[in-house]
């Protein structure tokens, strides 16, 4: 019980010094601040991107591609193989009872971003007679639907918001056609919204090819997966490989959120660096402007616990003020805001979501604060532990 006393004591004999030592104080906590609030703006980005990823496609769902591709675009699917995936087990019927799927190609078309005007690239998405069946969340929220045999297409509402030239009856100019844009959807704020689609056989004529570029089924249930894969895989007429589609979607943004990450932690590690040698700094002078009194209490019986905690209570609270600073700063100025990604994330183009400062961040950002300051108030601490009681005769 004494030395909870003790440590009690000189705890609270060091925060009323602090309006003394406010200015040095405020260097602590400016700098663990910043630190917090890049780090966890830039892990926003990777929770903004898989959380978008993780919306798109369902588990009663399936993409085929050619086999060995590791996305739709660097897949290749010619009629017969096409037709043969029809008779897949496990597809669901309409009430005619022909399959729901839609067969699809791809083309790169080259926009521009409202906010800087930077040449970016988005996936134009030939889609299948079927495909309001096969995706019914997505829903037309301006204007109409596209109709067959003419160059037109419907945009995602992320990227109407993002880039330019994309308002119904705006013209996007490309090799081979103008697009002319006849509505907006939205489908629940997944990947698709990124993108442009279109009918996938006016695309194949325009671009003079034959071929598809991946099939997606609607599956009777989730349960029915293994069934349609088993199904295709057995047809030696057919080299493809089965996916569902929400495994597919988390796969292709893998790659991107890895290296968000990497960025996250490793800007935010050298800062942190900065911060604990302001943190050390700070604390040794604080340590060193109080060398009298801290040799003092040890003449009169303090033990060097006390004042190894008093110090580390010191150092923690500035540094948990500058968490909670800098973790409301990224949530107040980066959650919600909309981005893109620099160079598409693996085989979708331009993919536009929203920055996402989620609690679980907020609180990685205060841990690291309080992992901060406990380092850079450890050596003082030590140092104020280890002072001769001899000083305090000098200075009585």
């Amino acid at each position: 019980m004494k030395m909870f006393r003790q440590i009690g004591a000189v705890t609270a004999m060091n925060f009323r010094s602090l309006p003394q030592r406010v200015s040095t104080s405020l260097v602590v906590v400016i700098g663990i601040a910043g630190v917090v609030a890049v780090l966890v703006s830039v892990l926003a980005m990777s929770t903004g991107l898989i959380r978008t990823m993780e919306n798109t496609g369902r588990d009663d769902r399936a993409i085929v591609m050619r086999n060995g591709s590791v996305a739709e675009t660097s897949s290749a699917l010619d009629r017969n193989s096409a037709k043969l995936i029809v008779d897949g087990a496990g597809i669901k019927r309409d009430a005619n009872g022909e399959p729901i799927l839609t067969a699809e190609n791809f083309r790169i078309l080259m926009l521009h971003k409202k906010a800087d005007d930077a040449e970016v690239s988005a996936i134009l998405r030939g889609v299948g007679p079927k495909m309001l069946q096969v995706r019914p969340e997505l829903k037309i929220v301006e204007g109409r639907m596209f109709q067959p045999a003419v160059a037109e297409v419907i945009v995602g509402k992320s990227a109407h918001a993002q880039f330019k030239g994309l308002n119904v009856g705006d013209v996007v100019r490309s090799r081979g056609a103008n697009w002319k844009v006849v509505g907006v959807f939205e489908t629940g704020g997944d990947a698709h919204e990124s993108s442009l689609m279109t009918d996938a056989e006016t695309l194949n004529s325009i671009d003079r090819r034959g071929a598809f570029q991946s099939v997606t089924a609607l599956l009777e249930s989730p349960s029915s997966f293994q069934a349609f894969k088993d199904s295709l895989s057995a047809n030696p007429a057919l080299a493809v490989d089965v996916v569902r589609e929400r495994e597919y979607y988390q796969q292709q943004s893998k790659t991107m959120t890895n290296i968000i990450s990497i960025i996250a932690y490793v800007v935010g590690g050298i800062m942190a660096v900065g911060a604990v040698f302001a943190a050390l700094n700070t604390m040794y002078s604080a340590v060193s402007a109080r060398l009298q009194e801290i040799a003092t209490l040890r003449a009169l019986g303090f033990g060097s616990t006390a004042m190894v905690m008093s110090v580390l209570a010191e150092a923690l609270v500035l540094a948990l003020i500058g968490g909670v600073i800098g973790a409301l700063l990224a949530w107040a100025f980066f959650n919600g805001n909309t981005v893109s990604t620099l160079g598409g994330a693996g085989g979708l183009g331009q993919v536009v979501f929203e920055l996402s400062v989620s609690p679980q961040l907020m609180v990685l950002g205060v841990v690291w604060a309080c992992v901060i300051g406990v380092l850079g108030g450890l050596f003082p601490a030590m140092r104020a532990a280890r002072l001769p009681v001899a000083l305090a005769l000098r200075a009585v």
